[in-house]
């Protein structure tokens, strides 16, 4: 039995035509010998949109779930999204639905023993990219506290709230309390009754 072929099309401006890119998926389809069922496109999307604002690929994730294509067919991966991390994104939902990708100019093909290799192996550098951005994300902090800087919001203390926060203290109210009583973190009560 043939596979059912989908083939999702995306050009940034209007100015731009999707008639290439179109020809040629469906001459690749009738040599791999695919039946293609649909044609989804969206023309003048950026490929940065998510999912919500790209209503032909939203379409196209919907119809994987109901098992109506076997494979989904792409010219290139930028057709698909922006990063690597969407691409092995998509591709997880779609082999979780027991679907396959063809992407033409990385020559990526997940029906073929080496596409499943290929598509392994982008998981691996998926996974690298975000512990590197983890790790940097970590690195800049740690550098920011050594340099004293202060970190998170700015806490906006006025003076009727460190009146109130004083008041509560002399009565004898515990830190934790006087925090829940005026509505403000553990940590600001104590920044005020240290005088910060």
């Amino acid at each position: 039995m043939s596979k059912r072929a989908a083939i999702y099309l995306r050009v940034s401006t209007d100015g731009q035509t999707t008639d290439n890119q179109r020809l040629e998926l469906v001459r690749v389809a009738t040599q791999a010998g695919w039946d293609v069922v649909e044609v989804y496109e969206d023309a003048g999307v950026s490929g940065a949109k998510g999912r919500d604002k790209r209503p032909a690929f939203d379409r196209l994730c919907k119809d994987a779930a109901r098992r109506q294509f076997d494979v989904v067919m792409a010219w290139s991966v930028d057709r698909l999204g922006r990063s690597l991390q969407d691409l092995v994104g998509f591709l997880s939902e779609l082999h979780g639905m027991r679907a396959d990708l063809f992407l033409h100019q990385q020559g990526i093909d997940t029906t073929t023993p080496a596409g499943k290799a290929m598509f392994q192996m982008l998981g691996v550098f998926s996974e690298f990219e975000r512990s590197m951005i983890q790790e940097r994300v970590k690195a800049g902090l740690a550098r920011a506290r050594a340099q004293g800087k202060t970190l998170g919001r700015p806490r906006i203390v006025d003076d009727r709230l460190r009146q109130t926060i004083a008041s509560a203290r002399a009565e004898g109210l515990s830190v934790r309390k006087i925090a829940t009583q005026v509505g403000a973190s553990v940590g600001t009560v104590q920044g005020v009754l240290r005088g910060a």
